[in-house]
C-alpha cells in the first residue's frame, strides 16, 4: 500500500475518491503539514497500491487496509477525512475502528446504500471501464467531478483531475465500483453510533452529492457542523481549496478539546 506523509504532529489521515490518488489533497497537505502529520494513502488498486485478489475484493477490505497501514506507522489514533467514495470509506474505518478516530471528515460523500438501479448503473460502468479503459469516462464525468465553469476556468486543476483518472488501473476502478455498491446502509447501521466530531463539506454545485445528501448527514449525526463551498463542485479541495482548508483548520482547532478528552 503506498501512501505519503507530511509533517508533524496529531494524524490526519485522508482518504481520496474514485478514481483518483493520494495526489488530489495536494492542497490539503501543504496547508495541514504546518500543524498535523498528514498521512494520505492510495487505496487498493490506485495510484501506486496494488491491488490484491480483485474478485474478492469487498468495501471493507479498503477500509481495513487503511487501519492496517496505522498499525504499521504505529499511529494509534487519528483525524480522518475523506471525500466522495473515500467519504463512506471513512464510515467504514469507523466500525470497524471506533476507538481510533478523534473527529470526522465527511466531503462530498452520503451515507446511505445505492438503490438497485444505482447498484446496476455501477455495474455496467464496471464492465464498461474494463473493456474502454478509463481515457472516455474520464471525459465524460469531469464536467461533474468539477463544476463545470471549471473545467476552463481552471486548466491546471483539471488538468490534474483527467490525469488522476486516466492514470486509473480499469480494473482497480471497475473492482471498486462493484464492491461500493454492495456496501452497508451506513445511514441507518453507522452514523447511530458516531459520536465525535463530524465536519461535512460540500461544493454548492456538486452534481454527484448534492446539497440535500450533506444535510442528510447533518441531520443524521450527532455533533456536526455543515460547511457549504461556494464555486465548488464535487471536488471542493481542489476547487476552493483555501475555504476548504479554512474551514478544516477551524474545526480541528474547535475541537482540540471536546468532552473533556484531548485530541
Amino acid at each position: 500500500m503506498a501512501y505519503e506523509t507530511a509533517g508533524q504532529g496529531v494524524p490526519v489521515v485522508l482518504i481520496h475518491g474514485h478514481p483518483f490518488d493520494h495526489t488530489m489533497w495536494g492542497p490539503q497537505v501543504r496547508a495541514f503539514s504546518d500543524f498535523y502529520q498528514v498521512i494520505t494513502p492510495d487505496l487498493r488498486g490506485y495510484g501506486k497500491s496494488s491491488l490484491p485478489d480483485p474478485a474478492n475484493t469487498r468495501f471493507e477490505d479498503y477500509a481495513t487496509d487503511v487501519i492496517l497501514l496505522m498499525d504499521h506507522l504505529n499511529v494509534d489514533s487519528f483525524h480522518l477525512g475523506g471525500l466522495s467514495m473515500g467519504g463512506q470509506i471513512i464510515m467504514e474505518i469507523f466500525r470497524q475502528a471506533p476507538d481510533r478516530v478523534k473527529s470526522l471528515l465527511f466531503a462530498d460523500t452520503f451515507a446511505g446504500p445505492d438503490t438497485p438501479e444505482a447498484k446496476q448503473t455501477r455495474d455496467d460502468q464496471a464492465t464498461r471501464l474494463e473493456y474502454e479503459g478509463m481515457d472516455g469516462y474520464a471525459s465524460e464525468v469531469i464536467g461533474k467531478m468539477l463544476r463545470r465553469e471549471h473545467v476552463e476556468s481552471m486548466p491546471a486543476v483539471a488538468a490534474h483531475v483527467l490525469n488522476m483518472m486516466k492514470a486509473t488501473s480499469p480494473v482497480a476502478a471497475a473492482t471498486a465500483m462493484r464492491a461500493r455498491g454492495q456496501r452497508i446502509d451506513y445511514l441507518k447501521e453507522v452514523l447511530p453510533q458516531i459520536n465525535i466530531p463530524s465536519l461535512v463539506i460540500v461544493g454548492r454545485q456538486d452534481e454527484f452529492t448534492p446539497v440535500p445528501k450533506a444535510e442528510e448527514l447533518r441531520d443524521n449525526l450527532q455533533n456536526c457542523k455543515l460547511v457549504i463551498i461556494e464555486g465548488a463542485g464535487h471536488m471542493p479541495n481542489l476547487e476552493q481549496p483555501e475555504e476548504f482548508n479554512t474551514a478544516v483548520l477551524d474545526f480541528l482547532e474547535n475541537i482540540s478539546t471536546y468532552r473533556g478528552r484531548t485530541f
